[in-house]
């Protein structure tokens, strides 16, 4: 099939390149010239493993094409994915600007019948918007819009386009069916759903989705910061709920909050539309409000540990990136972290895989970036573990104690065992495990 991609982000790029290495005519289309540029030549703008294999071998045999002229890559696709930026505006509420914009010029530059996919994470209701700025212009017989919201994980969204474990499409055309139905029947082999529904109630499983997950996440932090105070083991605490199978063990790792470009946009978006139809949704709320309090845990620990004053003191960092396997800073709690820790005049020194550019261009000469892990630390007075990389899960300890002044690590993933931290000489705080209560509780 020939197929446009409007938008080269974290979820159009992975999408056109995965529908190009099934077979398809792909064309990815951005307004960014020297990004395009770039793709052209070779690179990919992201990181995202796995990604960089697909791009060079679709690129090579012809199947992956990149322009900024919008109307030579629809004009032979039979499918058009909008797979542009819905960032939170000032209110909470989406910006559907670009999605509408690109609805505008395809509604003045299609001549002959295309299905037209809101691929972006949008409100319940955009389709519908999308199509009535489309038929201004445009014969409704030219055309139809789908949902067809995304699932992917940033660190392996290659794995989860290719191997969906549901592919959600919301439409009332036959037509659009028939064609979306082909599409995806590649990626779903095994056996998993392609689950067929109105518009409305595929731009809401989207959110509902992300939202729950975002839920589950801040209902962990707060049984963590309650075990912290009772004595309890918040890692035993999780395994023991995780096993229950109504329940399941995924989303429930405690640590410093969630962030990057879905949970926290998609959470404050839901409870925006919640408030536009007149409905207070009370635990949504309460998610943002947990989440918000919870990036900003470790650095109150980390001030606490020096009497409340952290004014010259180095803090070394171990992860930027709001999660491991991807240089995305967006919402990450390091960022807030290393901000409260400026603001109380505390120096930073950090080092992450990935991430290194991004942060630099947030905070400049502000904090100064380690070449490694452990020129992080050298000469730092404490650690601060903030992302989970796999190569911060076993490091040298000796090495660590003997970089740092104050022999201390605070993580903020639980990382690392209790018990094997208790036996060595580091003063070690993690994420609801206060192993001062938990021994006088058992003693």
């Amino acid at each position: 099939m020939k197929i446009a991609v409007v938008g080269t982000g974290y979820v159009g790029l992975v999408t056109g390149t995965c529908f190009a290495e099934t077979g398809n005519d792909v064309v990815c289309v951005d307004i960014d010239k020297e990004k395009v540029e770039k793709m052209k030549n070779g690179v990919v703008p992201i990181f995202e493993p796995g990604l960089e294999l697909l791009f060079e071998r679709n690129t090579k045999q012809g199947r992956l094409h990149f322009t900024t002229d919008l109307g030579s890559a629809i004009e032979d696709a039979q499918i058009i994915f909008l797979a542009l930026p819905t960032p939170p505006g000032e209110d909470g509420s989406a910006d559907l600007s670009y999605v509408l914009g690109v609805a505008k010029q395809l509604s003045l530059i299609i001549k002959d019948y295309k299905v037209i996919v809101d691929k972006s994470t949008v409100p319940v209701g955009t389709a519908e918007k999308v199509h009535d700025i489309i038929v201004q212009n445009l014969n409704e017989d030219l055309f139809d819009v789908v949902s067809n919201p995304e699932f992917l994980r940033e660190g392996v969204a290659v794995d989860d386009f290719l191997k969906p474990d549901r592919v959600v499409i919301g439409t009332s055309s036959n037509k659009a069916k028939e064609l979306m139905q082909q599409l995806y029947e590649p990626f779903v082999r095994q056996g998993n759903p392609i689950i067929f529904m109105d518009e409305r109630s595929a731009e809401m499983t989207k959110y509902a989705a992300n939202s729950y997950l975002a839920t589950r996440i801040s209902f962990m932090n707060e049984i963590a910061n309650l075990c912290e105070k009772v004595g309890a083991n918040v890692d035993m605490v999780r395994m023991g709920m995780g096993s229950d199978s109504r329940i399941g063990k995924r989303f429930l790792f405690p640590g410093v909050g969630y962030g990057g470009s879905c949970f926290p946009k998609d959470v404050q978006a839901l409870a925006k539309t919640a408030g536009q139809f007149d409905y207070d949704f009370k635990i949504l709320k309460s998610v943002m409000n947990v989440n918000m309090i919870q990036k900003t845990i470790l650095s109150k620990k980390i001030i606490n540990y020096f009497g409340g004053d952290v004014n010259g003191k180095t803090i070394g960092i171990w992860g930027i990136a709001f999660k491991p396997n991807t240089d995305d800073i967006r919402e990450a709690p390091a960022l807030y972290i290393m901000q409260e820790l400026l603001d109380a005049g505390a120096k930073i020194k950090a080092f992450d895989p990935e991430a290194m550019e991004n942060v630099k261009e947030i905070f400049g000469d502000k904090i100064e970036l380690a070449k490694d892990q452990y020129d992080a630390i050298e000469g730092a007075d404490v650690l601060a573990i903030i992302t989970e990389w796999s190569v911060f899960r076993t490091p040298d300890f000796a090495r660590v104690a003997a970089a740092l002044k104050r022999k201390a690590i605070f993580d903020g993933r639980n990382l690392y065992d209790l018990h094997k931290m208790n036996s060595i000489d580091i003063h070690y705080e993690s994420i609801g495990r206060n192993p001062i209560l938990m021994k006088e509780y058992s003693a």
